[in-house]
């Protein structure tokens, strides 16, 4: 109590000094960034309480000491107070008041902030008239004191009618048993089965209204059969339906897409007025070897008027040509968003009309794009660069490995024809912007990227860990660099814009990781201005040991999620000033809005953004940025019913894991072969109390000393797998490590304390496979293409 006095007193006595500078004290600063959560920067708080010269040290000092004691937070260039609520988020409406008003939550409120506020949503005719309990939407928030109102501004998810579920059947009737924890079951006329047979995985339709019940259930009718529940198309579908993922495209949608027509430079559809004649520029496809849609090409050559200099040129398809503001295909892409990737199912943005047909940049087809030519010096460095509307013709599709073979010797009939006069020259131009990536010093995480191979009837065939080639690295630099260009060009038109922002790691997160290095001898600087540098020494020092795999994945945990803005504060990752998405317009709805941003500003032609679009720019990138997390939810989820059902008929045998999370209920394991995850129970570990120990990322038997810490090779045996849920239960059988971490004082006899942490696994029934962790798995070279 003291102590506290005495901090308050010392404040106070700040206070009035600063004061007598021009200094506002303490709670009004706070009350000031509490009631203007959009103007709560050093330089606009300095603005509006008028603070100028030397005064605005006293007021950043102050800003320090209200950060350092938790009263404020950074979030960007902006400042909050910890739980404040952002200007526009998605709510989960989750009741109603006692006058029938609707009532929400923070959908991805953090629970260690305490309870979730409550944010009463506004009366609107529409919006709010669509949404019920159980909707998620994105909303406008405002604040008047401690109260939050909110304005729906898009329904993200409404309630759903058909419930999708294994189906039972017996002699009367048959039962949906729904894949939904919060679905009841439904009732199933026999009559009403279709073609449906026992164990199917369907959609049933509810029949009636909600009063309509028998025994308490509702009666349905199964509007569609997905398929057998572990076939690679069930998989997937679950995680469709489970997050709310619109996969059927509408008729009108359909419609405006089959009437779109191919570009052309003559005829009554001529492009001549907008589009620049490319076609004589080899531009050439990279790509997985199944990829079916191609929306970047590029070509590199030497700078004719710069010694040791290059000239890349990345050319994208020209998606804004052909999906207009406000068209029926332009809605549909808002609400979904992004494309979502599943290991043999793509769920499009848009409709394969454009996205597979009009916009691939196809071998040896007229077709349009947005291409950006950058010109570098000798050490890598971007000199300038412009942007242009053109008409293009690849004369070559290539797949990584073929274009990465030819390079080293081994050309085939295809690359043979161009590989002196395209390939190499492209690769050298490579070299140049490697070094300047090299002196940008972006956070370079080296994970392995495991893909699942399938059988023809959609089960898992075997998971590989696919070889990054150079020509990977060269893909991806190109798409950097263009990125960066249609940042640049885009501020320095002053047009507004969605940016793609990564936040510096939060302060909690560096002190964790920085106290799990110190227990394996690493140490993480504590300047305060950390970059990815910082973070690259930490993981050379690793390298080549056997911690190099785990060091490389809590680093990575510590990092920020990276998001869309319409404000700027730069990507920590990449060690960028700023930087956009303008690489994927076919499969992201930011690169098309930054294609009609430059459009515009550089009176390209039609198709530019609208005042309509610039005015809702901050709803737009909270949406988005909601829909890439479902995006990666779902394939997530989708790969471990896959690798669950995988692995079913292997109950009981032994497989080679390490741990890779370290929880107060158990040990999460990632298995070698397959990078399947499973939860190994604390219940299961023995007969002696086990402390888990936050800074070693451990679990300690209190009696013998013996550790189970993260990163640690094991052996474990495969008790249960739920290939529905995606959860798989291991038992350890490995034994402890010893640990410096447990005082020898405080270890007793073995077998004392028994019982402690016999506690539930996370998510599910007691140790159960619900339990199991849904790690995070790579997508494919193309769906992670420019992701930053």
């Amino acid at each position: 109590m003291a102590s506290n006095r005495n901090s308050r007193s010392g404040a106070s006595s700040r206070d009035t000094k600063r004061a007598g500078r021009g200094v506002p004290d303490r709670q009004a600063v706070l009350d000031y960034i509490a009631e203007n959560p959009d103007m709560a920067g050093k330089r606009e708080i300095a603005r509006a309480f008028g603070i100028k010269g030397a005064a605005k040290i006293d007021l950043k000092a102050m800003l320090k000491e209200l950060a350092d004691e938790g009263l404020l937070e950074r979030r960007g260039k902006r400042l909050a107070r910890p739980g404040d609520l952002p200007r526009v988020a998605v709510l989960d409406i989750v009741t109603r008041d006692r006058d029938g008003g609707l009532l929400a939550t923070p959908a991805d409120f953090n629970a260690a902030d305490g309870k979730p506020p409550v944010i009463h949503i506004r009366r609107q005719k529409g919006r709010e008239a669509i949404a019920g309990i159980g909707s998620r939407v994105l909303a406008r928030l405002e604040r008047s004191g401690e109260a939050y109102t909110g304005r729906i501004l898009k329904v993200l998810e409404k309630q759903r009618r058909a419930a999708l579920g294994i189906l039972r059947v017996g002699d009367r009737e048959a039962r949906l048993v729904p894949i939904s924890r919060k679905q009841d079951e439904l009732v199933i006329p026999l009559e009403a089965l279709g073609e449906a047979k026992d164990g199917d995985l369907v959609e049933a339709e509810p029949l009636g209204s909600a009063r309509s019940r028998v025994h308490g259930l509702r009666h349905a009718r199964v509007s569609q059969v997905v398929g057998s529940q572990i076939t690679e198309k069930a998989a997937s579908m679950i995680a469709i339906h489970a997050n709310d993922i619109p996969h059927v495209f509408p008729d009108e949608v359909l419609r405006e897409a089959e009437a779109a027509k191919p570009i052309a430079l003559k005829g009554t559809d001529s492009a001549a007025a907008t589009h620049e004649d490319w076609r004589d520029l080899p531009l050439v496809t990279i790509d997985p070897a199944d990829a079916k849609d191609h929306d970047d090409a590029i070509h590199g050559m030497a700078d004719p008027d710069h010694e040791g200099g290059y000239i890349a040129t990345v050319a994208i398809a020209d998606v804004s040509y052909y999906v207009r503001p406000g068209s029926a295909m332009d809605r549909e892409a808002l609400k979904r968003g992004n494309s979502v990737y599943f290991p043999d199912r793509v769920v499009p943005m848009l409709p394969e009309r454009i996205s597979n047909d009009l916009c691939s940049l196809r071998e040896n087809e007229d077709r349009p794009a947005l291409a950006v030519r950058m010109w570098f010096d000798r050490d890598g460095r971007k000199t300038r660069h412009s942007f242009h509307r053109i008409l293009m013709r690849s004369p070559a599709k290539l797949a990584y490995p073929q274009a990465q073979a030819a390079i080293d010797g081994q050309p085939d009939a295809r690359t043979a024809a161009i590989l002196d006069t395209v390939l190499k020259p492209l690769w050298e131009t490579y070299g140049c912007l490697r070094r300047g990536r090299t002196a940008r010093a972006p956070l370079e995480l080296d994970l392995p990227e495991r893909k699942i191979l399938l059988k023809e009837d959609g089960t898992v065939d075997r998971v590989i860990v696919p070889e990054r080639l150079d020509a990977h690295k060269l893909v991806e630099e190109f798409m950097i660099q263009a990125n960066v260009a249609a940042a640049e060009t885009l501020e320095q038109k002053q047009q507004v814009l969605i940016y793609r922002i990564h936040d510096s790691p939060s302060l909690d997160k560096l002190e964790a990781l920085r106290e799990f290095l110190a227990s394996l001898g690493l140490s993480l600087t504590k300047s305060g201005n950390l970059r990815a540098g910082n973070f690259n020494g930490i993981l050379a020092s690793a390298e080549g040991t056997e911690n190099e795999e785990l060091v490389n994945q809590m680093v990575l945990r510590s990092q920020s999620q990276a998001e869309y803005n319409p404000d700027n504060i730069g990507h920590f990752g990449l060690n960028l000033r700023r930087y956009a998405h303008f690489t994927s317009p076919i499969r992201r709805y930011a690169d098309l809005i930054v294609h009609r941003a430059l459009v515009r500003s550089l009176g390209l032609g039609p198709g530019g953004i609208t005042a309509e679009e610039e005015k809702n720019l901050d709803a737009i990138a909270a949406d988005i940025s909601f829909t890439e997390r479902r995006a990666m939810q779902a394939e997530r989820e989708t790969v471990d019913r896959l690798i669950a059902g995988f692995l079913s008929e292997r109950i009981g045998e032994a497989f080679h894991g390490k741990i890779n999370g370290v929880t107060k209920a158990g040990l999460f394991v990632t298995l070698n072969d397959t990078g399947a995850d499973g939860f190994v129970p604390i219940s299961t570990l023995g007969d002696e109390y086990y402390v888990y120990d936050a800074a070693t990322q451990s679990l300690i038997g209190e009696s013998s000393g013996l550790a189970y810490q993260i990163g640690m090779p094991v052996e474990i045996r495969l008790a249960e797998a739920a290939p529905v849920a995606g959860a798989l239960r291991f038992e350890m059988l490995s034994e402890g490590k010893e640990s410096k971490s447990l005082p020898r004082s405080r270890r007793t006899n073995k077998g004392a304390g028994r019982g402690r942490g016999r506690s539930f696994g996370p998510g599910g029934g007691r140790g159960g496979p619900r339990g199991a962790s849904r790690g995070t798995k790579a997508r494919s070279t193309k769906a992670g293409r420019g992701r930053g």
